[in-house]
């Protein structure tokens, strides 16, 4: 019983400590074992000029812009214009028939003519005393209804036409001859586009930064990244007590008329004075709950095999504004430092890295985010 139990307890022993012996042969192991190094690009820290600016959204309007369309009914008589034809004001757009009404006028200015005819007559006598003064003023009196009429009849003529109430460009008629027209039925558009004005609005808190005559630029997406520079030309004297925003519109030439009224665009408001900030892609930046987070490549010296020990370490920077692809760093980063632009996902603190700048993320400062290419 007692070798038994000598042998049994030789054999535990020899289990435990080759448990043992192997726990610590692995502890040691990965107490020596190093990640690999991750491969990531960079970029060196630079600071450059950046001017503070306003952004905001809203759509292009005509100076002058109206749906044309008849005070009266009738039916189109003529059609004076193309689709897309420029006119000036005045200029006949459609003319609805109006003969009834022509041969009225004609009935009027007869008895106008009769009626000034009998007034003058009149008037001869009465200086010979062979009529009332009061029948010339009877015939004076008639004379005036009569040219009352005519400019009655000549004012209802002239709504069966419409003309063009200033100048500008017109759209795609909507009429054709013959067709029968109600009041109030559209004909065409017609929209003054050079100048072009842009309405957008602003928080109440920017009201102190903004005045008539600042600069302003514009972007659409039809034309990508190309911009379009303008002026503030007025500014609303009421706030909107809903979104507490105000409303402020600026003024674009448009002689090529690129921008239509209705077209949705970006405006950027130039403020103040440039400023020097350092500028990073937007990649560069990790946004997390404690904060802004760059990684910084630093030289740990060169390795037992010759080669350079890169290490990244986290930094917690402040951001400001954003333009384009890159984004200003305005406290957290000095300049000259190498900051990872792109890989920062596989990384941790302290992680060794290859660099690899052989493809770099985009870092246009004039890029649209809404029309990348």
């Amino acid at each position: 019983m007692i070798i038994m139990l000598i042998v049994i307890g030789l054999i535990l022993g020899g289990i435990f400590g080759f448990q043992a012996f192997k726990n610590r042969m692995i502890a040691a192991y990965l107490a020596n074992l190093k990640a690999p190094p991750q491969t990531v690009s960079t970029i060196t820290a630079a600071a450059s000029p950046w001017q503070t600016t306003l952004q905001s959204i809203g759509s292009f309007n005509a100076v002058e812009g109206a749906n044309l369309s008849a005070q009266v009914q009738g039916i189109v008589q003529k059609i004076g214009f193309e689709d897309g034809q420029d006119v000036k004001k005045g200029d006949l757009i459609v003319q609805l028939l109006a003969d009834q009404q022509i041969a009225t006028l004609e009935q009027y200015k007869a008895t106008m003519a009769n009626a000034q005819i009998a007034y003058d007559r009149d008037s001869k006598l009465i200086k010979a005393n062979t009529i009332a003064q009061s029948q010339v003023d009877s015939d004076l009196a008639t004379w005036k209804a009569a040219q009352a009429q005519v400019a009655s009849q000549q004012a209802l003529i002239d709504q069966y036409s419409i003309r063009a109430p200033f100048d500008g460009h017109l759209g795609i008629r909507l009429v054709s001859l013959g067709q029968y027209l109600s009041a109030g039925t559209a004909v065409v558009t017609l929209q003054s586009l050079d100048p072009i004005q842009f309405d957008f609005s602003m928080p109440q808190q920017a009201l102190s930064q903004l005045k008539v005559g600042q600069a302003v630029t514009a972007t659409v997406d039809a034309y990508g990244n190309q911009t379009f520079e303008g002026k503030i030309t007025a500014i609303s004297p009421l706030v909107d007590t809903q979104s507490r925003n105000i409303t402020i519109r600026a003024t674009f030439p448009n002689a090529d008329r690129k921008l239509l009224p209705g077209m949705f665009g970006n405006i950027t408001v130039v403020v103040g004075e440039p400023k020097e900030y350092i500028s990073l892609p937007q990649t560069a930046v990790t946004i997390n709950p404690y904060g802004n987070v760059v990684y910084v490549v630093t030289d740990k010296g060169n390795g037992a095999d010759g080669k350079p020990q890169l290490v990244a370490n986290q930094k917690f920077v402040s951001t400001g504004q954003a333009r384009g692809d890159q984004i200003s760093v305005t406290k957290g980063l000095n300049a000259g430092e190498v900051v990872v632009t792109s890989g920062q996902l596989k990384l941790n603190n302290g992680s060794p890295v290859i660099i690899n700048n052989d493809v770099q993320p985009s870092n246009d400062p004039n890029a649209n985010p809404a029309n990348p290419n």
